[in-house]
Formats: structure tokens, C-alpha cells, sequence
């Protein structure tokens, strides 16, 4: 199996049974025994077909004068694999188009071989520049040409621009910063390792905010000792920054030790809101309502003081009473486009509202089960207004309740100040100005 190969076993998991092409390929790789050069290709090829998904269906289109929906997928991807080569990739038109003519034909697609070649020749004829003033033509509107320049949909880049308000002239750098190869981001497990220590072992850069943060320039994690050992996980600095919230937002009165965390599969965050309770003499509930990632956040924090709960978190039946309750809510994780090329064109708009829903329910929830002067600590990742802002807003309308600052609370909990976040009291991370995923964080506290 060689790179093009993986590529294509990744994106056929991908159509076929909706995975996480993040997840996917480090299991392909390993699977292909392919050396350094043609993993890293093979990654290239992966996640730069995925991300630019919807900019090669476009052009395809306008090649083959049919409708994507129109072509066999598994002749659309090889179509896809050949067109990202041939825009996005140094590696020559006749090697882009020979190869994926070969790939269709070792997938048994019989005659299709023929159609990809047609179709590859045509795109070939232009660079990348020239296929998108073509696909510009006519497209006045500034968000609708970026969106189209960076392959976004659209409707992700006008919800950015949104959520950027007055710094909207940002979205080119965001989106930008959006299709970048983000590096692998490790997390130190509190009380076990220092991040000192584990960039000394992994050769990794120690984070800028959090203090247990290791970034790496690449690699698989999942090689590293320390992750293998359980002494570090995988985890994106913003979602290490919420988990850290969580533990260090101030509360009236004494912290009895009583934490939640509402929505906690598949368990990241409740690995390092365990093992910072259990530096704090606390003891963590973990409510998740999905059977198997309940299972996952047991597995995950099985030697830590954490007490898992497959239960609704709208309805959990769990005594009220706790100090702090992280809600890490579901959401369209538009701010983790970058981690998961394939998921900006799995979203639509109309799936906002029903989250919003349910966002809502939720953070009433966590309301009701926090204790007067503890802490709420609610979260997304994503930036959408609809998801952040105005679920936080509607919550914080109630007479006992109080928002608290959360720029204080990273003061307070980072290595280093952050600066770009915002007015307050909420915040909203940036890729472009971060390095993380788009995190965003508001806490509130019912009053005493």
C-alpha cells in the first residue's frame, strides 16, 4: 500500500462510515508500514483533500458538467485525490493524473479510468490561481470570495467574520490559520509530570498558556512513552485552558471538593479535571448520556477520583450542591476545523439551532446543580454567536445569577498572559491568534 493508497482507504472511512480521518489514518499508517517520506505524503494527501473538499467539487463540476452528486463516490474520490495533487501539491501533472487513472483501476471501477483521465487533463490546464478566478466570476460579496479561496463553505465564514465583530478584518488570517497543519499539542498530567519534563522527554516546546502544554511539529503521539504510560495525553491547549478554568475560577465560601463535569465524554477534559481534583483533595462526577463514551471516560480516568455516570445531563438526578460544574457542551466544533478536515463540510446551518436547544437545557441544568457561589464553567468549541454569546446571555438575564471574568481567571491560571481576548467577561480563543482550537469560555455564578 502506498500513500495515494492510504489517502484513499482514509477518505472511503471517511464517506462510508462517517470517521474521524484524525483517527483513521494513524491506524492506516501503521497498518501500510509506509517509511517517513511517504507517511508525511501521505498525511499531505489525507488531510489536504479532505479540508479542500468542497474548492475541488467545485471545479470538478465545472470540468465534468455534471453535479458531483452525480459521479460514483468512490470515482469522485479518486477524482478528488488527483485534482488536490494537481492544485495544492509540487508533484507533476502527468505523475497526478497516471496515478489516479492506475488507482481507479485498481479499485475495480472498470471503465471510470477513462473519466478520471478526461477529467484530470482538463484541471491540469490551469494552476491553482486560474481555477479560482474561475470559480470568483461574478462573486462580489468579500466573505463569499474568501470563503471560496480557502475552501470554507460559506455560511463558516460569514459565522466567523460574526463572531470576530469588530476585529472581522482578522477573518483572511483566521481562515488562513483554519487550513494550516495544526502541530500535535500534549498535556502533562497534573501531579504525575511537570511540562518541564515532558517537552525534556518528548523534545516537544513547552505551551504558552497552559502550564502543562507540549506542542510538537508532528509526529504520532500515541508512539511517545509518556502518552503510552498515561503520564500525557493528546489534547488541544484551548481544552486544556477550559478544563484549568474549571479548577481555578474562584468560589464564595469553602471548595467542599464536589465537582462535575456534565458532558464529559470521550473524556479529555475529565482526565485533567480529575487529576487537578486529585491534587486538590476533590473528587469529580462525569456525566455522560452516550453509553460507549461513558465506557471511554472510564477507561480514560480509571486511577483518578473520578466517578462516571452514563445519565442525561439535563435531567441527571444527581443531588445539587457541587462547587464547580464544567459544562463542555455539544456543539458543532466549528472551532476545530483545523484538528478534522472533513467536518467543515459535514456541518450545516440548520444544524445550529437544535444544539442551541440543547445548549440551553444543559447550562440550566448545571445551574440547578451548582451550589450558590459556586462556579459554572460553560464552554464550545466553536465560535458561533448562536452557540456562545447568546446561550451565555439568556442564562446570565436571571436574577441570581452573575457572570464572572474570565480573562481574570486565565490571568491567574496561565504561564503566560494571553493577549486578543476580547472585552470580557467571556472569552473567545483564535487559532490565528492563539494557536488553539477556537475555545470558547464564559462562567457564571449563581449568587448566594
Amino acid at each position: 500500500m502506498d500513500a495515494r493508497a492510504v489517502a484513499l482507504a482514509v477518505m472511503t472511512a471517511v464517506r462510508e462510515r462517517s470517521a474521524y480521518a484524525n483517527l483513521a489514518l494513524p491506524a492506516e499508517l501503521r497498518r501500510a508500514k509506509l517509511d517517513a517520506r511517504d507517511s508525511a505524503l501521505a498525511t499531505e494527501l489525507t488531510y489536504g483533500t479532505l479540508r479542500t473538499q468542497g474548492l475541488l467539487d467545485r471545479v470538478i463540476t465545472l470540468v465534468a458538467s455534471r453535479p458531483v452528486d452525480e459521479i460514483d463516490p468512490p470515482v469522485l474520490d479518486v477524482m478528488r485525490l488527483g485534482a488536490y495533487q494537481l492544485l495544492f501539491t509540487r508533484i507533476g501533472a502527468h505523475a497526478a493524473v497516471d496515478t489516479s487513472v492506475e488507482a481507479a483501476r485498481t479499485a475495480g471501477l472498470g471503465r471510470a479510468g477513462a473519466f478520471v483521465n478526461a477529467v484530470l487533463r482538463k484541471i491540469s490546464a490551469r494552476d491553482t490561481a486560474g481555477w479560482l478566478d474561475a470559480l470568483r466570476e461574478g462573486v462580489k460579496d468579500p466573505v463569499a470570495r474568501l470563503a471560496i479561496g480557502t475552501a470554507h463553505p460559506e455560511w463558516i465564514a460569514r459565522a466567523f467574520a460574526e463572531s470576530l465583530g469588530s476585529a472581522a478584518s482578522e477573518l483572511p488570517e483566521l481562515l488562513a490559520a483554519d487550513d494550516a497543519r495544526p502541530k500535535v499539542h500534549l498535556a502533562a498530567r497534573p501531579g504525575v509530570i511537570t511540562g518541564e519534563e515532558l517537552a525534556l522527554i518528548t523534545g516537544g516546546r513547552e505551551g504558552k498558556a497552559s502550564p502543562y502544554a507540549v506542542h510538537l511539529e508532528s509526529g504520532d503521539p500515541g508512539a511517545l512513552d509518556p502518552v503510552r504510560e498515561g503520564m500525557a495525553t493528546v489534547q488541544d491547549e484551548g481544552s486544556q485552558l477550559v478544563a484549568l478554568a474549571a479548577a481555578r475560577a474562584p468560589v464564595v465560601g469553602e471548595d467542599s471538593g464536589r465537582w462535575l463535569d456534565l458532558c464529559a465524554g470521550p473524556g479529555g477534559k475529565a482526565v485533567m479535571l480529575g487529576a487537578l481534583a486529585d491534587t486538590e483533595g476533590a473528587r469529580v462526577d462525569a456525566v455522560e448520556v452516550s453509553t460507549h463514551r461513558a465506557d471511554l471516560v472510564r477507561g480514560a480516568t480509571g486511577d483518578l477520583p473520578v466517578t462516571v455516570h452514563t445519565l442525561d445531563g439535563r435531567d441527571s438526578g444527581l443531588d445539587p450542591g457541587f462547587d464547580r460544574v464544567l459544562l463542555d457542551a455539544p456543539c458543532s466544533g466549528l472551532g476545530a476545523l483545523r484538528r478534522r478536515p472533513e467536518a467543515r463540510w459535514r456541518k450545516a446551518p440548520s444544524d445550529i439551532p437544535d444544539l442551541v436547544a440543547l445548549q440551553r437545557e444543559l447550562l440550566g441544568s448545571a445551574l440547578r446543580l451548582v451550589r450558590p457561589g459556586g462556579v459554572v464553567l460553560y464552554a464550545t468549541c466553536s465560535p458561533h454567536l448562536s452557540e456562545t454569546v447568546s446561550v451565555v446571555r439568556e442564562a446570565a438575564r436571571r436574577d441570581d445569577v452573575e457572570m464572572l471574568d474570565v480573562r481574570e481567571i486565565l490571568a491567574d491560571a496561565c504561564v503566560e498572559p494571553l493577549g486578543g481576548l476580547g472585552d470580557g467577561p467571556w472569552v473567545q480563543l483564535w487559532p490565528h491568534r492563539h494557536g488553539t482550537d477556537a475555545m470558547f469560555m464564559a462562567a457564571l455564578r449563581p449568587t448566594v
